[in-house]
């Protein structure tokens, strides 16, 4: 199984257009050491040739741009995404469907109802591509059950119920409802090995830390390293614990948890642009290192 991460970054990517905090400051002027990120998206595949997409960014294009296998240029319109999981509705993993539309049929979408209500009335971004060629939706049950995609051979999907928060306009907003948020476990069934991945992860209940100790590689929510961390930049006055995001640093945070997982390669994504981690000789992230923890980047490779 190979997979390719499009994107890495959290909501508005590093730098954030209009964010002038230390990271995206220092990145502009090139007194950082470290790279660019757009928003998170990430696409696998068992073949080399038939990928599915997980979470449709804002930055869709210049990612599949980024990455040739997505567009093998076989015909005059064509793409190598046979498939498109949604873990979410949350603008920066959706809005990317808008940039899609010209697709010369309706796209497979593979997503929670939960998901779906929110993609049909407060986000409604699948009535507007009706207008178009519109969508194919796939139900993803949270049940645990397993399912397949047609042409994304040897692959097995799981999607796993995750305590996060639905978005502002989510008719679930502080209600949250099975389905909201899912991580998935996607397993070759030739190999046997299995990716969890979790952009977005409020909570690590008992369920999903028994995913993550079963993972060959966990890519998990890497959003910040601090539960007030928007709030000392004078960006947001909400917790990340407020926003669906469990920190790195706190007691009980995800690198404590990680550190304590033997078997999986441990690797951070959705990663905010306020995070000192992004910095590659930060204090915070020496201490990632020493923890065996990777910081994930665009264009990065993950065979397992």
């Amino acid at each position: 199984m190979r997979i390719h991460l499009l994107g890495t970054g959290a909501g508005g990517g590093f730098p954030q257009w209009n964010c002038n905090c230390d990271n995206c400051s220092r990145l502009r002027t090139g007194t950082i050491k470290s790279t660019p990120r757009t928003q998170s998206s990430i696409t696998i595949s068992a073949n080399d040739e038939d990928w599915v997409l997980f979470n449709a960014s804002p930055d869709i294009r210049a990612q599949i741009e980024s990455f040739r296998p997505l567009q093998p240029a076989r015909k005059i319109r064509d793409t190598g995404i046979s498939a498109i999981i949604l873990c979410d509705a949350q603008i920066d993993h959706t809005t990317g469907l808008i940039i899609m539309r010209e697709h010369d049929k309706p796209w497979d979408i593979y997503c929670t109802s939960a998901v779906y209500e929110d993609m049909t009335t407060g986000y409604p971004i699948f009535n507007m591509l009706s207008h178009f060629r519109g969508v194919n939706w796939h139900e993803v049950k949270t049940d645990q059950s397993t399912f397949t995609i047609p042409k994304i051979d040897n692959l097995i999907f799981t999607a796993v119920p995750l305590k996060s928060e639905a978005p502002p306009y989510s008719p679930h907003r502080h209600a949250t409802v099975a389905g909201d948020n899912v991580g998935f476990k996607i397993e070759d069934s030739n190999t046997r090995k299995n990716l969890f991945y979790a952009p977005g992860l409020g909570e690590i209940e008992e369920h999903v830390l028994e995913y993550m100790r079963n993972a060959d590689c966990v890519l998990i929510d890497g959003t910040v390293w601090t539960n007030d961390e928007m709030s000392r930049h004078g960006i947001s006055d909400k917790l990340a614990s407020e926003m669906g995001h469990l920190d790195q640093s706190s007691k009980g945070g995800i690198m404590e948890i990680l550190s304590s997982l033997k078997k999986p390669r441990k690797i951070l994504i959705h990663i905010n642009n306020t995070n000192p981690i992004l910095d590659e000789d930060s204090p915070e992230r020496k201490k990632l290192n020493t923890s065996g923890i990777e910081v994930s980047f665009d264009g990065m490779e993950i065979e397992i």
